[in-house]
Formats: C-alpha cells, sequence, structure tokens
C-alpha cells in the first residue's frame, strides 16, 4: 500500500485518505492558504457532528521558566475574543446543548464541540473564534492564573496521579517530556501575560493549526464554512505548507533508579516502568497485546495475581505511552506501604516471566479480542472519530482505517509477543513512589 502524502507533501485542493469501509467513513482532507489543513469524516447514520481546532504545540515545546504556558493558553482561550466575551462563548455552546472542552497534552493542544449536526456551522464559528481572535485579557490572565494554581494543588493531593509526574520527571531528566503539563506554581506564578500571547502568536497560526470534524457532514461544506470562520487570518498567511507531522525513530532511552516523594499517605502510590516504543513504531500493536495480557482488566495477569490471589492492592494496571521519539511501558499500583516490597517483588516477578517465557495461546486470543471489541465501540461516537484522524494528522505519516488496524492487531502472533516483551521489559527499569517513607528508604 503506497502511503498517502502527508498535508506537507500535498498538491490536491481536496486529498480522499480513506475510502468507506466497515469500520470507518470517507476521510478527506483539503489544505487552505497558509497551510491549515481541514481533515473530516462523514459518518453516515448519525445527527451529531464532533468538531476541534488543535495546536501542534504542548508542554514539551515550552522552555524550563515558562512550564505550563501551553495549558494557560488553552483556559484563556475560552475567555473571550473580540467578537464574544467568556460568557456568549459558554452561552452559545451551552444553548445548543453542546458537549464542549478543550485539552493540552505534551504533544498538542486541542479545543472540540460536538452538536447536533444542524448546529455545526454554530460549532465552527465559536470553536474557530476562540482559536484566532482570543484578547488575552490581562484581567481574565491574572484571574484564570489563580484557577490554574488551585488545578495544580488538586493534582497534587492525588498521589495516584501525581506519581505519573515523579516518574516522568526522573526517569526523562531535563527533557521536556519530563515537565509536568500543568507546570509548577513557580513557573504559573511567574509567567508573564506577554509570554503567552508569544506563544499564542507563534503557535496558533493556520499552518500549525489542524481543524477536524467527524459525523453527519459535508467536507466541502466544512471546509468553506472554516474557510470563512478563518478568512482574516488566512487573508494575510501568504504560501505556507502545514507543519510536518513531529515525528522520531527510535525510542529515547531512559534513566533507571528510584524516585521517592516522602509523604503522609495511607497508601503507597507506585509506578514501575521501563522504556518503550515511540508511537509509530510499528511493534506497537504487539506491545498493545502484551500490556492487554500484563495488566489491563479483571482478566491480567497482574490484576489476577497481585490482587485476587493476593489481595495486596487494589489498583494494579499496566499501559503504554507513545511519543514521537520516546515511550514508557509502565505498571501502576496502590498498597498499604508495609506491603509495598512484597507488591514490588510479584510485580518484578511477572515482568520477568513474561519476559523470559512470552505469553500463551489463550491469552493472545483473549488480549485480541479484548483490545479489537473495545476499538470498535469506542470509535463509535463522533468525539472518538474526531479524535482520531486529529491523532493521525498531527502525528503519523498517513491516516490508518479502524478496519486496518483491526486486521493488523488480529495479525499479531505469539512470536511478535515473545519478542517485544524480551525487547522491551528486560531494559533498565525505574520506580517512582509516594508514601510514607524516608528519604533513604530503599525497594
Amino acid at each position: 500500500m503506497n502511503p498517502t502524502p502527508t498535508a506537507a507533501e500535498q498538491t490536491q485542493p481536496t486529498l480522499t485518505l480513506l475510502e468507506p469501509g466497515q469500520g470507518s467513513g470517507r476521510v478527506q482532507r483539503s489544505v487552505l492558504p497558509g497551510g491549515l489543513r481541514v481533515v473530516t469524516e462523514t459518518v453516515p447514520g448519525v445527527r451529531s457532528v464532533s468538531f476541534g481546532v488543535s495546536a501542534t504545540t504542548g508542554s514539551r515545546d515550552e522552555d524550563d521558566e515558562h512550564a505550563g504556558s501551553a495549558h494557560f493558553l488553552e483556559h484563556l482561550l475560552f475567555k473571550g475574543t473580540h467578537r464574544r466575551s467568556a460568557r456568549d462563548i459558554s452561552a452559545a455552546l451551552d444553548g445548543v446543548g453542546a458537549d464542549h472542552n478543550a485539552y493540552t497534552t505534551k504533544e498538542h493542544t486541542t479545543y472540540y464541540a460536538k452538536v447536533l449536526d444542524r448546529d455545526l456551522p454554530l460549532a465552527i464559528d465559536v470553536v474557530s473564534d476562540m482559536a484566532t481572535g482570543s484578547l488575552l485579557d490581562p484581567a481574565e490572565v491574572e484571574s484564570e492564573r489563580g484557577v490554574i494554581l488551585e488545578e495544580i494543588a488538586m493534582y497534587e493531593d492525588e498521589p495516584s496521579e501525581l506519581v505519573d509526574d515523579v516518574f516522568a520527571a526522573h526517569v526523562f531528566g531535563g527533557n521536556p517530556l519530563g515537565r509536568p503539563i500543568l507546570g509548577t506554581r513557580d513557573t504559573i506564578s511567574a509567567l508573564p501575560r506577554e509570554r503567552i500571547a508569544e506563544q499564542y502568536r507563534s503557535a496558533y497560526v493556520p499552518a500549525e493549526l489542524v481543524v477536524t470534524a467527524a459525523g453527519n457532514l459535508d467536507h466541502q461544506t466544512v471546509v468553506d464554512q472554516v474557510a470563512a470562520a478563518f478568512g482574516p487570518q488566512l487573508e494575510t498567511a501568504g504560501s505556507v505548507p502545514p507543519a510536518p507531522p513531529r515525528s522520531g525513530s527510535e525510542a529515547m532511552a531512559i534513566r533507571p533508579g528510584t524516585a521517592l516523594v516522602p509523604r503522609d499517605t495511607e497508601q503507597a502510590h507506585l509506578i514501575l516502568g521501563c522504556a518503550g516504543v515511540t508511537r509509530t513504531d510499528d511493534r506497537r500493536y504487539a506491545l498493545r497485546v502484551l500490556d492487554a495480557v500484563l495488566g489491563d482488566g479483571p482478566s491480567s495477569r497482574l490484576f489476577q495475581e497481585v490482587r485476587e490471589r493476593r489481595g495486596l492492592a487494589y489498583a494494579v494496571q499496566s499501559f503504554h505511552s507513545g511519543f514521537a521519539d520516546a515511550g514508557l511501558f509502565q505498571v501502576y499500583a496502590g498498597c498499604q506501604p508495609d506491603k509495598v516490597d512484597e507488591l514490588l517483588d510479584v510485580l518484578r516477578t511477572e515482568l520477568a516471566r513474561v519476559a523470559a517465557e512470552g505469553i500463551s495461546e489463550e491469552e493472545l486470543v483473549r488480549a485480541k479480542g479484548q483490545i479489537t471489541g473495545s476499538q470498535v465501540l469506542d470509535s463509535e461516537g463522533t468525539n472518538a472519530r474526531r479524535g482520531r484522524i486529529a491523532a493521525h494528522e498531527l502525528g503519523h505519516a498517513r491516516h490508518r482505517s479502524v478496519d486496518e488496524d483491526l486486521r493488523t492487531f488480529d495479525a499479531v502472533t505469539l512470536e511478535d509477543v515473545s519478542r517485544v516483551a524480551a525487547e522491551v521489559l528486560n531494559r533498565p527499569r525505574a520506580l517512582a513512589v509516594i508514601g510514607p517513607y524516608g528519604r533513604d528508604r530503599e525497594f
């Protein structure tokens, strides 16, 4: 199969990326002046449309001094434009029953609204207005600064979530991937409005934005409405190619060892992990199967051994996070502080066992069924469809249909899983722990 040209390589005004199939509708892309991409998936038989605008920058694109600026900017885009107040934005979307929100990741930022198909023009107008016409009012900056500091405090009060940031900071060291998306109290308190405005001017330009929509829609109609909503920006943008997908090759190495945050908690919270694979590595399919067998759901090995047989933890799970040039395979668990050594011994034993022996045929079949079933069910909503095409456009060389993913998972063999288990799970490991221990505690 010849890869579909990326947006940066596209010459046709409108390109069909995927034809309709059993698991997907027609996916089309148009590139407007200035490099603004509009990617849609037509989903017949539904009455909703999810519309979104994504910026190609996330928290990893910030410098240390201004950590949290991408997330700060995400908040501010809801606080008023030249045409609408903050209340006008909320009232317009609430008035049509929209499911609307935004999120910042380490590699991009997205704003979206899911509406009835008849209300798509409103969603396009409002969300595009937020992306192109934000005031960044100084008074709103100070008000929202307090809100974000409260958000950081709330997050720090949840050790089960905070331990993920502790782990990332340790394994990535000084790499921007190791910084928390929210920033810190110090960086948010000191972040000047001028720096946020500078990021808005540089990151929210047509070439660095991707517009996506999925649902009961007509591609060309969406393109025309987006062009009208972005009009002034497109008129002055000039001939600029779209930003290429963020990409990498082999995952970077991580720093092993232990990071401990002493805290007077009722439970110890820990993450044990190692380097994984990049977001586009072909081994990600076999690794996803391995993840399902190890720690995804009540039938997984870790859940059965740690919780059901030994009663060592209420929550235990594994997961893989893939980035453009890095990956992390992690196991999270929370337990009574005096059980932490026994728990870690069980986790290490299970990881070593599957690295040496692989998995069984029965586990392979069950994992494939779990993954493909959940993927199809998740893909039936228009928000999920829009998120999927946005993720492909932002970080992959081409778009893949749900059907193609299902075929790829079906083709994963025991040998594929054994190979990736031996490769990944034998890598140097790192451990992050939050709990009531002295700083010299060894695990």
